[in-house]
């Protein structure tokens, strides 16, 4: 089982639990149970009282959290009647964005995520959720197939940042996000933005720009990590943590300051501790933002598409 340092005392107590459950389930004339439900409460006290008073550097490792439900598992969850669709009719397909059709409590969207791996082989495939200029023409591709159909569209973010690697460079990284940015703008359909996990760097913003920004509970929003930060001011990459206090990238921070629409809240102990209420959570309210937004004339959703993206940093 792989948990954050500071989940150390509630995996201890857990480990307990466990422990105890085995030792009634094959000695049936011991009473356990009173010791269990102790130990059970223990559990639940000791996480809130961690995970109510967690520091900014400890919500960015909750954002990358081994454990946290990927973008494929709320499509599994969150959506039905998924059908993929790859390629980007120039290059090839960028696994590292998963996209297709789906329906949401019948409505039909195209679905546009970023995808990180838990294995070793995952997370090669997937190029840890690091996204090449493919993956940028592809969800721009199916964007405007969304828009012939007049189809909302959800992008659910979760990436350290597009690839930097030269090879992306020389297949045009920087025009791919640069156009997706343009196009996002002048969509003439509903779009809804939902950062799952990491939204870092312009690899977040080449799928981020929308009607809607929702943020996980346990996920950041920021130009650069909390390490390049760290990096580029202390030239000392321990100073993260610093630098994540001082960025305001959380959830919280960046609600105050009016760059996002609404916070998720996650499960006690976050999303990777209950993959389907996470995902029926953001089901509910993701279909919530669909209906609000199909009400709107297009007129409407992109002059306020464009009042959203203009008053960015006005307090």
């Amino acid at each position: 089982m792989q948990f954050l340092e500071f989940e150390k005392p509630i995996i201890e107590i857990e480990e307990k639990i466990k422990a105890l459950k085995k030792i009634q389930e094959y000695e049936s004339h011991i009473n356990l149970f009173n010791d269990i439900k102790k130990l059970e409460k223990k559990k639940n006290d000791k996480i809130k009282k961690i995970f109510f008073n967690l520091n900014e550097w400890q919500m960015i490792q909750m954002a990358r959290h081994p454990m946290r439900p990927y973008a494929i598992d709320y499509i599994e969850r969150s959506f039905t009647d998924f059908q993929e669709l790859r390629g980007d009719r120039v290059f090839q397909n960028d696994t590292a964005i998963i996209a297709g059709l789906a329906r949401i409590n019948k409505e039909p969207v195209m679905v546009i995520g970023q995808q990180k791996g838990r294995t070793t082989k995952e997370k090669i495939y997937r190029n840890f959720g690091m996204p090449h200029p493919e993956g940028y023409r592809k969800s721009l591709r199916l964007m405007k197939l969304a828009e012939r159909f007049k189809l909302p569209v959800i992008t659910l973010i979760d990436t350290p940042g597009a690839y930097p690697g030269i090879q992306a460079e020389e297949r045009g990284q920087s025009i791919a996000i640069a156009n997706n940015l343009i196009s996002m703008v002048k969509l003439k359909i509903p779009i809804i933005n939902l950062i799952i996990g990491e939204g870092c760097s312009g690899g977040a913003l080449g799928i981020g720009v929308g009607d809607r920004l929702l943020m996980m509970q346990y996920s950041y929003f920021a130009a650069i990590s909390p390490e390049g930060c760290a990096t580029i001011l202390w030239k000392d990459i321990k100073k993260a943590p610093k630098a994540a206090k001082k960025m305001g990238i959380t959830p919280n921070r960046l609600f105050k300051n009016k760059l996002v629409d609404f916070i998720i809240k996650e499960p006690l102990g976050g999303a990777n501790r209950n993959y389907q209420k996470t995902a029926d959570k953001v089901k509910k309210i993701l279909f919530q933002e669909i209906k609000t937004l199909n009400k709107l004339t297009i007129h409407q959703l992109l002059n306020q598409r464009y009042e959203r993206i203009m008053n960015f940093g006005i307090s």
